[in-house]
């Protein structure tokens, strides 16, 4: 043959890209898992969805808050600016302070109005003549400046302002006219302002709602109820944009709050926003006590829910593991195994189905081994009838001549060698038969010494008519003392065979036939290759060399060597391959497990020393 073939069973090509393969889960696990992971998701889901329309709702809660908050700040400055109205009003009409005016000097109305100021128990306090100039003013922790006047004047100037705005100071104020007579006829003495510290206001509207509120007037903070840290995202570009009907969401500090922004400024001496902020802090706190909540009924779900599945699993899935197990047990060759009768209406339909399947392939199964008898015994009858005559001829003519009289002493020797030749052929032929006919019945494993059971299969060939001419070689490797657990006859009739064969394709090399022997012992497997110089296997017997009664190109013989070879092996947990064939090199391979753990033999037993190869040449 033109090529190499190798048909060793251990090679098992394998691609590089191959992934690893994990074994499969059982169907209770996956119905745990996909009910946990259908469990996680909706609980996931329901988290995300509850999270979105309670936040949806917060927002819109406190939307509404902050509008109810500019309504209750426009509700309380209503009352409270009526509430100075009157004050100022009784005012207004005290004597004293009209006589005050009177008097047209500044220093004495300045004094006199100290007196009024603590009447009216008011944060801020001034007096103007008729003409709109500021004569007297009093507020608490600052004193006027030209600012504050400046302020007034704006303030006399304009009846609908009520805010009046000094540097960082706010004040909401009352503004009433002064007559001598009545308020009708009488002649303008001057005017009277009262006003409050928007502080006040400030912590009205905080504390029955919660909003945080804010005045600034140009980007000052005028007053506020949010902490110093909390001041400092005033500035947030976002809080232009808010108005009660929209209003921002902001950062302010650690806080998030929802913003709304109301302009005061037609009613202030300067620029003026009311900021009202509402924080999510508590609405998150209460959400994220709602998220534990779904989290801990998913948690229960899913712990109730394992449960239930693993109970109701076990009652679906464990028909169906003792179905699996009888279809792995008949696949073995066990045809006894109890199939289940119970579960579903499925897995008992299943179970029906199955158990008369292998009913019927049983049945099927005893007539192809009763057809493959026949065709077995025919082939056979076939293959050793022409042999077997062969050998019967040759005794009968023999011992024809044996018992005429009239050959030599010498002659009547060779005539009985040819007879003993076909006896020994016929005998051959009939253990053959006997031994394929004893495939698979138990065997007699004892610990043997390879090397010397090579030997006594070596001799055994050497002494056959087809290994005459062929130069057997012999060598071992490895220690000599090389023990297996084996069934020493079987072994040896396995090596004879490969021999037997290995000689009769060699001789067709004429004098240069040589046939080599290599023993190999591991530590879990003894391997013998047996190499021949022959022409080789032809390739269109190799996938079928194992099979009984092939003999391609042999004269004679049943076609058994290799096949009986090849179960003996496979009995004793090895094999039979043809590792190569080409021409001028053929090596099969007798693999055989070792069973190291037997004791070396003992007694009579050949001994040899320790790590030795030998070689021996005989022509015969």
């Amino acid at each position: 043959m033109a090529q190499d073939t190798n048909l060793s069973h251990d090679a098992r090509p394998v691609s590089s890209g191959q992934l690893p393969r994990f074994p499969p889960l059982k169907t209770h696990v996956l119905l745990v898992l996909a009910m946990a992971v259908v469990t996680v998701i909706v609980t996931a889901l329901c988290l995300v969805m509850l999270r979105h329309r309670l936040r949806a709702q917060v927002t819109d809660n406190i939307s509404q808050d902050l509008m109810q908050s500019v309504i209750t700040f426009e509700n309380l400055q209503a009352e409270r600016l009526a509430a100075l109205d009157r004050e100022n009003a009784l005012l207004a009409e005290l004597p004293t302070l009209k006589a005050l005016m009177t008097s047209g000097d500044e220093l004495t109305i300045q004094d006199g109005a100290v007196e009024f100021w603590r009447l009216s128990g008011t944060d801020f306090f001034a007096l103007a003549d008729a003409t709109g100039r500021v004569v007297a003013v009093y507020a608490k922790g600052e004193q006027a400046n030209a600012s504050i006047r400046a302020a007034l004047h704006l303030l006399l100037r304009s009846s609908d302002k009520h805010y009046l705005i000094n540097g960082t100071s706010l004040y909401a104020c009352s503004l009433k006219p002064l007559y001598f007579g009545s308020d009708e006829n009488g002649t303008l003495l001057g005017y009277v302002i009262s006003g409050i510290s928007i502080e006040r206001t400030v912590r009205q509207i905080s504390q029955p709602t919660d909003v945080e509120a804010t005045f600034m007037s140009g980007g000052h903070v005028l007053a506020t109820t949010l902490s110093q840290k909390e001041q400092a995202g005033l500035s947030n570009p976002l809080l232009a944009s808010a108005t009660p009907a929209r209003p921002v969401q902001v950062k302010l500090g650690d806080t998030r709050y929802l913003v709304s922004t109301a302009d005061l400024s037609a009613s202030a001496t300067s620029p003026l926003q009311l900021v009202l902020l509402k924080s999510f802090g508590p609405a998150e706190r209460w959400i994220h006590r709602i998220d534990r909540v779904v989290l801990s009924t998913g948690v229960l779900a899913l712990l109730c829910g394992t449960v239930l599945m693993i109970a109701l699993a076990r009652l679906l899935t464990r028909p169906l593991e003792d179905l699996s197990r009888g279809v792995r047990a008949f696949g073995l060759g066990d045809s006894q195994y109890r199939l289940p009768a119970h579960g579903t209406q499925e897995v008992r339909q299943l179970s029906e189905a199955f158990a008369g399947m292998r009913d019927e392939i049983q049945q099927k199964n005893r007539e192809l081994l009763d057809a493959e008898r026949l065709a077995t015994i025919g082939r056979m009858a076939s293959s050793v009838s022409h042999d077997l005559r062969h050998y019967l001829a040759a005794v009968y003519a023999n011992a024809e001549f044996l018992a005429s009289g009239r050959f030599s002493e010498e002659e009547r020797n060779e005539i009985f060698a040819d007879v003993r030749t076909a006896v020994l052929g016929t005998t051959d032929m009939l253990e053959s038969l006997l031994i394929f006919s004893r495939t698979g019945v138990s065997l007699r494993k004892a610990p043997e010494l390879m090397p010397a059971l090579i030997e006594r299969a070596v001799a055994l060939v050497r002494s056959h008519p087809d290994a005459r001419g062929v130069h057997l070689v012999t060598e071992f490797s490895g220690p000599a003392q090389s023990v297996a657990i084996v069934d020493g006859k079987q072994i040896e009739r396995a090596v004879y065979n490969l021999l037997l064969n290995a000689c009769q394709a060699a001789r067709a090399n004429g004098p240069q036939a040589a046939v080599t022997v290599h023993l190999q012992v591991e530590s879990e497997y003894v391997i013998v290759n047996i190499t021949d110089n022959g022409p080789g296997v032809p390739e269109n017997i190799r996938g079928k060399l194992f099979e009984p009664f092939v003999s391609h190109g042999k004269q004679k013989g049943t076609g058994l060597g290799l096949t009986l070879a090849h179960c003996i092996a496979v009995e004793h947990g090895g094999e039979v391959v043809l590792l190569r064939s080409r021409p001028e090199e053929t090596v099969f391979q007798l693999r055989i497990a070792r069973e190291p753990q037997a004791p070396a033999p003992t007694g009579s037993e050949q001994k040899l020393p320790d790590q030795v190869t030998t070689h021996e040449k005989v022509w015969i």
